[in-house]
């Protein structure tokens, strides 16, 4: 339990696994769990990142363990999982952060590669993970799944993208399966969809929206705030989905001119 007037003992000692931990939302939501008493696991795969966010997490007073790692590699993943029960016995909550952005946003652009890529990062590593907690879990008969999806996985568009909307909506479709298949087995599920969020994803984007447009976006922290909402509940009280995003809808027509 970390000190100071900023601690809340009601995440106290609960083990929660962040993906994509070492930035954007990951980050947020690693800070946040930590400062409300949570044992954070961060996963990402960029080392120097999660070991960023781990001397954030310290300053705070939290308690942070750091495995880096690809999310698509299944291996890996369950190695991880292993590991972290091994040190901890349990698993309490998981959050499916981690996903990626293409270039190319369009049927005809979009490169194999991109979205080989794309599916890996946002669908087959949420899978991957998913499957790797499960088991203990079930054991327990208590555990939160939350995964990140996105407005464009059920409002797909040019904007967005082709590859970057179909992964999301199979997130959203995954998301609604386990509830389906785990229903009265003591597991929490919920899907949360956010539209335009300021992170470094952004970059990624063709265009690359510029300080304005960001200050009108959700802001990782906004999202932080959901997942720590949803995982605060009473067990036997469960979020199904959430969607969240900017009160400020701007016009991106000009952008999708320059693509």
């Amino acid at each position: 339990m970390m000190g100071g007037d900023t601690g809340d003992d009601g995440l106290a000692g609960r083990i929660c696994v962040i993906t994509g931990g070492g930035s954007g939302i990951g980050r947020a939501t690693a800070l946040r769990l930590a400062r409300d008493g949570a044992r954070v696991v961060l996963v990402g795969r960029t080392a120097a990142k999660l070991e960023a966010v781990r001397r954030e997490v310290e300053a705070l007073g939290g308690s942070v363990t750091v495995h880096a790692l690809d999310i698509a590699d299944l291996a890996a993943v369950q190695s991880m999982v292993q590991d972290v029960l091994a040190r901890f016995q349990r698993i309490d909550v998981l959050v499916n952060n981690a996903g990626d952005g293409t270039l190319h946003r369009r049927l005809l652009t979009t490169t194999p590669q991109e979205l080989r890529a794309m599916l890996d990062a946002n669908l087959c590593g949420t899978i991957y993970c998913t499957q790797a907690v499960v088991p203990a879990m079930l054991a327990a008969r208590q555990g939160t799944i939350i995964n990140l999806a996105s407005i464009a996985g059920a409002q797909p568009g040019v904007h967005s993208g082709m590859a970057y909307s179909a992964a999301k909506a199979a997130v959203i479709n995954f998301t609604q399966f386990l509830e389906a298949e785990f229903r009265n087995r003591g597991l929490r599920v919920c899907v949360i969809l956010p539209g335009e969020v300021d992170t470094p994803l952004l970059d990624k984007r063709p265009q690359p929206p510029d300080g304005g447009a960001r200050s009108t976006m959700v802001a990782a922290e906004d999202v932080a705030d959901v997942i720590a909402c949803v995982v605060r509940l009473p067990q036997r009280a469960t979020v199904r989905e959430v969607v969240i995003r900017p009160t400020i809808q701007r016009d991106v027509r000009a952008e999708l001119e320059k693509e």
